[in-house]
């Protein structure tokens, strides 16, 4: 049986914050996406149900324990009654074209959507920014270079790097 000291040392170098994702009952489809897709990504672990529950049966995956570009996420598998909305998403900074093209065609060619502004949606329905670094810049820059990159980017999808570029030179 581990020490008192052991466990409390485990406890302490777990993550105190970590984001709760809510799926109908493919969280481990999802995390293993995820893991495959994006660097410093990985299941860690996969929890299976006790007993029933709303949505499941025992031995079901309950929960998932995984990470997203090093961030602490838990896939719960509770069912459709919580689908995912806008209000929550992802923003990856992407330092090129080439960059942004491989996250933006691996979650829509996945099964995902396309939206707006640099906005996709996973198979999961999960929400993605996938946002260049120029277009971050640009909006901090303020003034006449952000209001250019702002018009350029409202009629895009997926961002366009060189188009951004050349809309914050004017």
């Amino acid at each position: 049986m581990p020490s008192a000291h052991a466990s409390d040392h485990a406890a302490s170098t777990a993550a105190k914050v970590t984001l709760c994702l809510w799926y109908a009952g493919d969280a481990e489809d999802a995390a293993r996406f995820y893991a495959a897709t994006f660097p410093d990504s990985a299941v860690t672990a996969v929890h299976r149900a006790p007993g029933d529950f709303p949505s499941g049966k025992q031995g079901d995956v309950l929960t998932v324990e995984f990470t997203v570009f090093g961030v602490p996420c838990i896939g719960l598998n509770g069912g459709p009654i919580f689908p995912h909305t806008e209000a929550f998403s992802f923003q990856i900074a992407t330092d090129d074209q080439e960059e942004t093209d491989r996250y933006w065609n691996a979650i829509v060619g996945n099964g995902g959507q396309e939206s707006a502004c640099g906005w996709c949606k996973d198979r999961w329905g999960l929400n993605w920014q996938i946002t260049p670094r120029t277009l971050t810049e640009a909006m901090a820059a303020g003034g006449a270079e952000a209001q250019r990159a702002f018009a350029a980017m409202m009629a895009m999808r997926k961002i366009d790097v060189a188009a951004i570029d050349a809309a914050r030179k004017g």
